[in-house]
């Protein structure tokens, strides 16, 4: 009898700018020297990682690693929340913008982030749900938002970071908001919005950064972002000057912590899930799950 245990590997051969197929030997090898047996599996078309972890959850697995963007673990931890799977769970980036990676501080080379998924230490990190759907580390509307799911996977590869960048420059050409009153921690916020988004990162698609000192990963709340919509170009220049020095103190930009929060949109917009797209509604419920993923780095 195997004295092996199992793991699920889940890659998505799309996704990202590496070669990671000179790679995967290494990565297998990593995991048989940690004692594991690997099922490995190719993700084809959206809603596959979710899928192949229902699918597999019968054969006894005693970890999961996924290799992908952050749209490819988004899918993977959604797929564990629906079968209440809570046992460790590993990530090797491998997509052009890979946010929640940069915020856990994962290295770049595949077969490191291989060795850490083994051998790093278990944290119980927070994840959101809006309107029922699970997501990792970010749902947001307005600016930028639609540069994540609508940038095409060729360019995002060729390019990285800068075709997010050039993608949201030409969105900022036309600057719409929306009006919306956001309910959270006992006040009421309400304005017309250029950007909103409730995160648990360092990092938003590539284009902004939050304060690594006001982030924590596992403190049972998310960060709010809220920017409203400027009156003219001197004041669009001075939101642009506090993103870029983090300063948050700004009569345009509001930055807070929640757990829970109500979205009455009177023009419901679209959002983006960890950079997937989302369907959003005139009425929005967002909340935090606190520790819900077991993650090794």
């Amino acid at each position: 009898m195997s004295t092996y245990k199992k793991l699920l590997f889940i890659i998505n051969p799309r996704a990202g700018i590496r070669k990671k197929d000179s790679a995967l030997t290494d990565i297998i090898l990593t995991f048989s020297d940690h004692g594991y047996e690997t099922i490995v599996c190719f993700t084809r078309e959206a809603g596959d990682a979710s899928r192949l972890v229902q699918e597999h959850v019968n054969e006894e697995i005693d970890r999961i690693v996924c290799m992908g963007g952050d749209g490819t673990l988004n899918e993977v931890i959604a797929g564990c929340r629906e079968i209440s799977w809570d046992k460790p769970l590993g990530y090797i980036p491998a997509g052009s913008t890979n946010d929640f990676a940069a915020s856990l501080g994962l290295p770049s080379d595949p077969v490191e982030a291989a060795e850490r998924a083994m051998s790093g230490r278990e944290h119980h990190l927070d994840i959101g749900r809006f309107n029922g759907r699970h997501f990792v580390y970010t749902a947001s509307c307005g600016i930028f938002t639609k540069v994540s799911y609508e940038t095409p996977q060729k360019y995002k590869n060729l390019v990285g970071h800068f075709a997010y960048l050039l993608e949201g420059i030409k969105d900022l050409t036309n600057v719409h908001s929306f009006h919306m009153r956001i309910s959270m921690e006992g006040h009421v916020y309400e304005d017309n919005y250029l950007f909103v988004a409730f995160c648990n990162t360092f990092s938003l698609g590539g284009v902004m950064t939050l304060d690594s000192k006001t982030v924590d990963l596992e403190d049972g709340f998310f960060e709010v972002l809220l920017i409203s919509r400027p009156h003219d170009l001197m004041q669009l220049r001075s939101i642009i000057q506090a993103l870029l020095e983090q300063n948050y103190n700004t009569p345009h930009i509001t930055y807070c912590k929640t757990d829970q929060a109500t979205i009455v949109c009177s023009k419901a917009p679209d959002w983006s899930l960890d950079g997937e797209h989302g369907i959003g509604c005139d009425v929005n419920k967002f909340e935090v799950i606190p520790g819900g993923i077991r993650m090794v780095y």
